[in-house]
């Protein structure tokens, strides 16, 4: 028996789960025409591999047609649905692990203008600020017809196998009846929270009556709404014991709402804010209602895990963004190796990344809903090969990290006194600083699988030459792009900016030809200063590559501090005034007017440019003259072009030095090729 505690046997009903710790409902929007295809699949059988007690399926699977997918969501109603889900719960049962799904109606958190384009529902006629959508008031005939797709689709969910489901009950339809924010009905289901309640109940309770007794039943709610005419911590404990009374078997708890990304970043903290911030107000909710709980807010880390279930502050702790960094955690702990658990940075591209990418995405591990292309766990190679690696930013150290842990003898140089490149000055930002946390575990998993780091080592093509290296990979990464304008040279880069080796204060104008964090990194460091600060960029929104609640998070500081944002600009020229003073013409596209601005700096975010001298160097002495077969690299296959039979190695790079882009874009060049080699 173990004496951990988040290792003790839980019970739900008659469903007894092995371990404390559950992946959360969550769609990642790896769905295939609205259904659990084998990518799908895949991603909640390999945490089910990992060892998680229980793994929930769809952060809202749709009831109804008429439920407009925000996300990628699962559609329910279709008639393929359960033989695909049946699949999944069969495969993921084969592991000891549980299984649950999200049913929603979206209600008015979706689209009109998309889908079959239907009018979106909730109880009232309301604006959603996210999606954009004006709600139509939800008619009798509506709610008949919604409470009937919320029966079919439990009792779909019974023939799938599913070990229960989760209400959500949270920020869609049925949520818009129990919250006066949305709530505005003057009939019998409007006013008193009895009233705004009626209709949740009549669902509910068709559902329990529609399902066998011991078919889990949960609801996810939220504790406080954090909002002005929101339910409150009372009304919502009130609620609860409505919802149980009623049939609810379990409670997922939640903080704050999500009708803006702001608040949605408050109940799905992101980087840079507190860890596990509403851990009591659970805990103090669940001392009110009789009923197991699980929540999920920013639990990381195993020590704050372990630590919610011993002083029972909840009965299942919810470490979803954690296995989706790495879903051997579980694993991983009840083995001894929890110093080997790849961290949750908080970054955040797993939620913003479906509407940013089109589907969840993990910022260090690429291997995360691509597990059918690229493995979590990484064989051993055939036989061993000498690999250099140049460059140790985030390319060149997982890079080093993959061969390494494929059997290679790898060696990665690195020009500077330390490793991390572009990904170590971002962590320099405080609200970015758990970035670090990316460039720590892939030294100590190359130090731990026998490759060798050897800093301060400036690389130069010759040396590689004559050292008898079966393979190059060159990550060299890149230098600062400038502006394209006269007086360039009279702007601050960035990276000055963000490394504190230039202090800039005054007047600042922030130029983003980039799109990215940085430049709203530098901005904070601006401020810091005592910087007075507007920040310009050519497109028609700010940071348009920054996920919507990070985001949320930096313009409410940034707003706070009186930034001045100005967009569909282009920097024209730049010059020096008598008094040291900066004149900076912005113009617009397609026309000849511009406007004037005077600063004390100009600071420039704009990408990098590779940095490919030693890669140009290497190219004609190797077999494959740097080249690389596409097919082959996307579906990870050796690399076998021969352009130059007199060249003794291959040579391949990766990451910035071939083009600016991001850490996981990065981190994705590095596998691909490296699982290959």
């Amino acid at each position: 028996m173990s004496t951990d505690p988040l290792f003790t046997e839980f019970r739900i009903k008659n469903l007894v789960l092995k371990n404390r710790i559950v992946s959360t409902p969550h769609e990642p929007a790896y769905s295939e025409d609205g259904l659990a295809k084998d990518r799908y699949r895949a991603y909640h059988v390999e945490k089910a591999k990992g060892g998680v007690g229980m793994t929930m399926t769809a952060g809202s699977a749709l009831v109804s047609r008429e439920s407009a997918p925000a996300f990628g969501n699962l559609e329910l109603w279709k008639d393929d649905t359960v033989p695909w889900l049946r699949r999944l719960t069969d495969e993921v049962h084969e592991y000891g692990t549980a299984v649950m799904i999200q049913l929603s109606h979206m209600g008015m958190r979706s689209s009109h203008y998309q889908h079959e384009w239907i009018p979106v529902l909730a109880a009232s006629a309301v604006r959603e600020q996210t999606h954009r959508a004006m709600a139509k008031a939800a008619e009798r005939f509506d709610m008949d017809r919604i409470k009937d797709d919320y029966v079919s689709a439990a009792q779909k969910m019974v023939e799938a196998g599913m070990d229960g489901i989760e209400l959500y009950l949270a920020g869609h339809f049925l949520d818009s009846w129990v919250t006066p924010f949305f709530n505005h009905r003057d009939d019998e289901y409007g006013g008193s929270l009895e009233n705004r309640m009626r209709y949740p109940l009549e669902v509910i309770k068709a559902i329990r009556a529609a399902v066998p007794d011991d078919f889990i039943v949960g609801a996810r709610m939220t504790f406080d709404e954090e909002r002005e005419n929101g339910l409150d911590f009372d009304e919502a404990v009130n609620a609860a014991h409505l919802y149980v009374a009623n049939g609810i078997d379990y409670i997922n708890g939640q903080v704050s709402s999500i009708e803006n990304e702001y608040k949605l970043s408050r109940l799905i903290p992101v980087m840079g804010m507190p860890s596990a911030p509403h851990l009591e107000l659970i805990a103090d909710a669940k001392r009110k209602i009789d009923v197991p709980f699980i929540h999920a807010a920013k639990i990381a880390d195993v020590p704050t895990a372990r630590y919610a279930i011993e002083a029972g502050l909840i009965d299942l702790v919810g470490m979803t963004r954690a296995m989706i960094a790495d879903p051997y955690l579980v694993k991983k702990v009840q083995e001894g190796r929890e110093d080997q658990i790849r961290p949750c940075v908080g970054a955040s591209m797993c939620i913003d990344g479906i509407y940013v990418n089109g589907a969840a995405l993990c910022i260090h591990n690429p291997s995360t809903g691509r597990e059918l292309e690229l493995p979590q766990l990484i064989a051993k190679a055939d036989s061993t090969k000498k690999v250099a690696v140049i460059g140790a930013g985030p390319a060149g150290l997982e890079a080093t990290r993959v061969l390494a842990e494929r059997g290679h003898d790898v060696t990665l140089f690195e020009a500077n006194d330390r490793v991390g490149g572009q990904l170590a000055l971002a962590a320099l930002a405080p609200r970015r600083r758990d970035l670090q946390g990316i460039i720590d575990w892939r030294v100590q998993e190359i130090k731990r699988l026998g490759g060798t780091i050897s800093l301060n080592s400036y690389i130069e093509a010759k040396d590689l030459k004559e050292q008898g290296w079966d393979v190059v990979v060159v990550a060299t990464g890149g230098l600062q792009r400038g502006l394209d304008c006269e007086g360039a040279h009279l702007a601050t880069e960035s990276w000055d900016v963000l490394s504190g080796a230039k202090k800039i204060s005054g007047a600042v104008l922030v130029v983003d030809d980039h799109g990215g964090n940085q430049a709203l990194d530098a901005v904070e460091a601006v401020l810091r200063n005592g910087g007075i600060v507007e920040v310009v960029t050519p497109e028609r929104s700010i940071a348009q590559d920054v996920g919507g609640m990070v985001a949320a998070q930096y313009f409410a500081s940034l707003n706070e501090a009186g930034v001045r944002f100005t967009m569909l600009r282009h920097v024209r020229s730049i010059s020096k005034l008598p008094d040291g003073k900066l004149s900076v013409r912005l113009g617009i596209d397609s026309s000849d007017w511009t406007e004037e601005r005077i600063v004390d700096a100009v600071v420039v975010e704009a990408g990098t440019e590779a940095i490919s001298e030693v890669y140009d160097e290497l190219v004609p002495h190797s077999s494959n003259e740097g080249g690389y077969d596409i097919t082959d690299f996307l579906e990870r296959r050796p690399q076998t072009m021969v352009r130059n039979p007199d060249g003794n190695f291959q040579l391949f790079r990766i990451g910035d030095a071939v083009a600016s882009r991001n850490v996981h874009a990065a981190m994705l060049d590095a596998n691909r090729l490296c699982q290959a080699i």
